[in-house]
């Protein structure tokens, strides 16, 4: 695979950040590595970016929020999970932790547990399963990153309020 050539123009690099910026919210780590990939250099993509910025176009608090949000609301991801979301896209790690703490703020964790297993496991009974079952429903919510005593707990208070 040939490299990239570089390109020169700092308007070519804020024209394609825009470009970017108008399909969805990228992290700022995010938006320079793929204006590096396209062949800019690292000064026109500093350029262009810290123009988004000044535009407002370009926020990592603001991205980290709404998408901690996004995560929690869709029960895509949760907690510890959350956060590593959130580092992987180039966000550092108090600015992850806050945004996803204020998140669960608004959508504690044990609720939306509680109605992710009534949507997707509505006439799951954790008295009566086999093992395998257990298991399977107890993995699901850890890769999704809820803590195991509280899946526990709520999988033990469902079976409380079923009996």
């Amino acid at each position: 695979m040939e490299p990239k050539t570089k390109r020169s123009s700092v308007s070519e690099a804020y024209a394609a950040a825009l470009r970017l910026l108008t399909r969805r919210g990228y992290a700022e780590a995010e938006i320079t590595g793929r204006l590096c990939d396209k062949g800019f250099s690292a000064e026109d993509t500093a350029t262009a970016l810290s123009r988004c910025r000044a535009l407002g176009y370009l926020d990592d608090t603001h991205f980290a929020e709404q998408r901690a949000l996004a995560l929690l609301r869709n029960g895509r991801a949760v907690g510890r999970r959350a956060r590593l979301d959130l580092r992987h896209r180039g966000i550092a790690a108090e600015l992850a932790a806050a945004a996803v703490a204020a998140a669960e703020n608004e959508h504690p964790p044990h609720e939306l547990l509680r109605a992710q297993l009534a949507r997707r496991y509505p006439h799951f009974d954790y008295a009566t399963a086999d093992a395998a079952s257990r298991r399977r429903i107890i993995n699901f919510f850890l890769r999704r990153g809820f803590e195991l005593p509280l899946v526990l707990n709520i999988l033990h208070a469902e079976k409380d309020n079923r009996s």
